[in-house]
């Protein structure tokens, strides 16, 4: 299997997970885990240095997942690279568990930055670029966002610094799937022309199609070799994978009903055998 075959079954495969988790839990983030699941499947799986095994070694590269209520998949991720045991999935928002409704860096490995209020992660991935360049170390830091999380006026008050600062180890990715909690992206709080505004601040952006593991590729290879900050504006779909849930508001995080949690459950099974059998061709 090749890798970008390989990267597109694991991202359906955390699709799965992020369904059963949130089914099992009652409650959770399915739109933006969904949407956002070929972006971290790449980075995890062909682009990031990290090693379970050394979690929170000095030359890792770090990811900070700003938009941090897509913590279903962020889990998902880092136990198939073993971070801690799959069967832990089935523990999602329960008392006690690690696995709460947003990461939690003194819980489990592989997390870097506690997040929940959005707007923190690019300004705290800055940071820790900048540290990484001071101490002469070869680590890259990326750094997930959502697009409603733009409404955040932090995230602008970082571009500026990055504009001041620009370092070349920091690489930002804006889950563009323009759908937040209560709605459009576009009535809840216009942002117009997105990709403009950002590069109005002296910032390079790449676009690409973030359910595309090819473009995704190219665009983590060319933040890689830019020498400065890039913002990759990816763009997606709010619930892709599940037909009822694409393109809905209502599924930022809503609980999944057993009826739905089956259909869900036979869409995937479906578009897994066609991998498969595209695979086998």
């Amino acid at each position: 299997m090749d890798i970008v075959a390989k990267l597109t079954k694991d991202a359906h495969d955390r699709r799965r997970d992020i369904i059963d988790m949130i089914f099992r839990a009652g409650s959770g983030h399915s739109g933006g885990s969904l949407s956002s699941a070929e972006i971290l499947t790449c980075l995890y799986g062909a682009v990031m240095k990290h090693n379970p095994k050394k979690p929170f070694d000095d030359d890792r590269d770090r990811f900070i997942l700003s938009k941090g209520h897509a913590a279903p998949l962020l889990y998902s991720i880092l136990a198939y690279h073993e971070y801690f045991p799959k069967e832990e999935l089935s523990t999602l928002r329960q008392m006690g568990s690690a696995l709460q409704g947003h990461p939690c860096r003194n819980r489990i490995p592989g997390i870097e930055l506690s997040t929940g209020s959005l707007g923190l992660g690019i300004s705290a991935g800055l940071g820790m670029a900048l540290t990484g360049k001071l101490q002469n170390k070869a680590y890259r830091v990326y750094v997930l966002c959502g697009d409603g999380e733009m409404n955040e006026g932090q995230n602008w008050e970082a571009f500026m610094s990055i504009r001041k600062w620009n370092p070349p180890n920091l690489t930002v990715i804006i889950d563009y799937n323009q759908v937040q909690l209560d709605g459009n992206t576009r009535d809840i709080m216009p942002t117009g022309d997105l990709k403009a505004k950002i590069q109005s601040f002296g910032i390079r952006v790449i676009s690409c199609d973030g359910h595309d593991i090819n473009q995704l590729l190219k665009a983590f290879h060319d933040a890689k070799s830019a020498g400065e900050t890039v913002v990759i504006l990816a763009k997606t779909t709010k619930g892709k994978g599940i037909s009822f849930m694409e393109d809905n508001h209502t599924w930022h995080g809503k609980k999944i009903e057993e009826a739905e949690y089956h259909l869900a459950i036979a869409e995937l099974e479906r578009k897994g055998m066609m991998l498969a059998w595209n695979e086998n061709q």
